[in-house]
């Protein structure tokens, strides 16, 4: 015992302060994932596990254990049994002191009243649990934490540093067991929450979306879909869906392809949508006016000394104006306007709508696409670029490539992240800065819209999109698909890619319905037009868009201002 006591003491104390001494983390709660408006898109919830050391638990107090009782709506004397366990016998036979029983699992408020009733050895360990309460509502951009509390894809991962806080520490004593002994507690570093992150994002046009694709989907069962809805002004994204899809409160049991963000990784040729790249880019050069003669006739065309043979179009029209070949989506109309601007300006005119490069998606998965160099191409490219194949695209970038027409010729990056919000102090930091170019003139695109409203006509291929009472513009898509290494005439990716109003447009909305089961071919005009349509009604009155004073948004002569 003197041995022990005196001349080996402090040793033996410092080895046993050691072994009883611990450092628990103590985890942050993380921010808030909102909308554009405050409302809640991811959030934290967290739950308390009520427990207590029966030997430290005054027995006596029965009037203080009653208002636990009460509190927690448990039974007094089930509370009271639960306590009254001191010891316990081991595997071994032995006698040992109980040092925590759990009581129940209770929420935070609850948990402050249990703190108010001031009862010695009653305490609880905070467990926090991520939770979205629109499930598949903006899964793609939201995200989700996974079960060993990892962030994955969309926000959860790129805002992770703002989001996860920074945990706090306590230190403790436990037990043989390793269990804390809660009477004991000496320091405590309380955890610093996370960030709070507003998104451009509107709840009710995302709802709005993906209710409509759901109905389009029931129809008709496409391998795939997308949906983009954004302001041209701003390249606010204020709705974006995908098909299929998840709910992140439930990721374990979708596909890994269902959590792909398809509308800014997934590569397609988009067909007739793409036509607007090469009628911009030759009325920018002063190649064409929109009442140029185009021979849509001709099956092969003279180009650097070879003939090479023309795309098909549905129909014969002859020769008609620049307007009629955007109008009724001519093959060998874009063709041949492809072919006057040539390879080199074919090719700089689609880098400069934002093809064959990143869009600047602030997330994961930003695809640059697939736009050959001159040097790659083949005999056959300069007739078939132009009409939207011979180049892999996203669909991100054809609704940007569309709202450079909008918003007058100037290309916007897409901006999903509006600001972080410091709980704490209320301060705000403003994310995904404001970053534009000019690509064609306004003057350019003001033909361009004015030829895209005869898109959306009784004349054009995209009469289903029409919205009663506004000039709406755009462009459809339908682009056959590969299957078996031949361009399939059964199978196809419908799209549609508008704005409205035509003259002010306050949203672009682009359609992507790859291989949608249908009567006939599946052309965007058919699948993807309706589907336009139906957003775009629903639009109106959220965002309260006036009925311009004239249909005919404006009028553009050929002689530039």
């Amino acid at each position: 015992m003197y041995f022990l006591q005196v001349l080996e003491a402090e040793e033996i104390a410092a080895e046993v302060e050691i072994v009883r001494k611990r450092l628990l983390k103590l985890e942050a709660r993380r921010g808030d994932i909102l909308d554009r408006n405050g409302n809640l898109l991811a959030g934290t919830r967290s739950r308390i596990l009520l427990g207590a050391d029966p030997q430290v638990v005054d027995g006596e107090q029965n009037s203080k254990l009653a208002m636990l009782a009460g509190v927690i709506d448990m039974d007094f004397a089930e509370l009271s049994a639960l306590l009254d366990r001191r010891e316990r016998i081991d595997s071994k036979g032995q006698a040992r002191l109980v040092r925590w029983v759990p009581i129940a699992e209770i929420d935070e408020d609850v948990y402050a009243a249990v703190q108010e009733i001031g009862l010695k050895g009653v305490y609880g360990n905070r467990r926090y649990e991520r939770y979205y309460p629109g499930k598949e509502l903006g899964a793609h951009l939201i995200g989700f934490i996974n079960k060993e509390q990892t962030p994955v894809m969309g926000v959860e991962s790129a805002l992770d540093y703002y989001l996860r806080g920074q945990s706090g520490w306590r230190e403790t004593e436990v037990d043989g067991r390793r269990r804390e002994l809660a009477a004991f507690r000496d320091r405590e570093v309380t955890p610093r929450d996370g960030m709070h992150i507003q998104l451009t994002l509107d709840l009710i046009i995302q709802s709005i979306i993906e209710s409509s694709l759901k109905e389009l989907v029931e129809a008709t069962q496409p391998e795939a879909a997308t949906v983009i809805v954004s302001c041209p002004r701003t390249g606010e994204i204020l709705g974006l869906t995908n098909y299929p899809t998840f709910d992140p409160n439930e990721f374990w049991e979708f596909p890994i392809a269902s959590q792909r963000n398809r509308a800014v990784s997934d590569q397609y040729e988009p067909g007739s949508t793409f036509k607007i790249v090469a009628v911009s880019g030759a009325l920018e050069d002063g190649l064409v006016h929109p009442d140029s003669e185009i021979n849509c006739s001709i099956q092969r065309k003279e180009f650097n000394g070879v003939s090479i043979p023309m795309p098909s179009d549905h129909r014969d029209l002859g020769t008609v104006p620049v307007r009629t070949v955007v109008a009724k989506s001519s093959n060998r109309g874009a063709a041949t306007i492809g072919m006057m601007l040539g390879e080199e300006r074919m090719y700089a005119w689609a880098r400069q709508f934002g093809f064959g490069q990143p869009v600047g998606w602030a997330l994961e998965g930003d695809s640059k696409g697939n736009l050959p160099m001159v040097k790659d191409w083949d005999g056959y490219t300069i007739s078939r670029l132009p009409t939207g194949y011979a180049i892999g695209a996203t669909p991100m970038q054809v609704h940007l490539a569309m709202a450079t027409i909008a918003n007058d010729g100037v290309w916007v990056q897409p901006r999903l992240l509006e600001k972080v919000l410091d709980p704490t102090s209320a301060q705000a930091i403003a994310l995904d800065p404001d970053k534009r170019t000019r690509v064609i003139s306004e003057y350019t695109a003001r033909q361009m819209k004015q030829m895209l409203t005869k898109v959306v006509s009784p004349e054009g291929t995209a009469r289903r999109a029409a919205l009663p009472g506004y000039a709406v513009a755009g462009k459809t898509g339908t682009a056959r698909k590969i299957i078996d290494g031949q361009y399939s005439h059964n199978h196809h990716v419908a799209s549609f890619s508008g704005f409205f109003p035509a003259k002010n447009p306050a949203v672009v909305i682009t359609v992507v319905v790859d291989d949608a089961k249908v009567d006939g071919p599946a052309y965007g005009g058919a699948v993807a037009a309706p589907l336009f349509q139906d957003i775009g009604m629903k639009l109106i009155p959220h965002l309260d868009i006036k009925k311009p004073d004239n249909l005919e948004p404006f009028i553009v002569s050929n002689d530039r201002i």
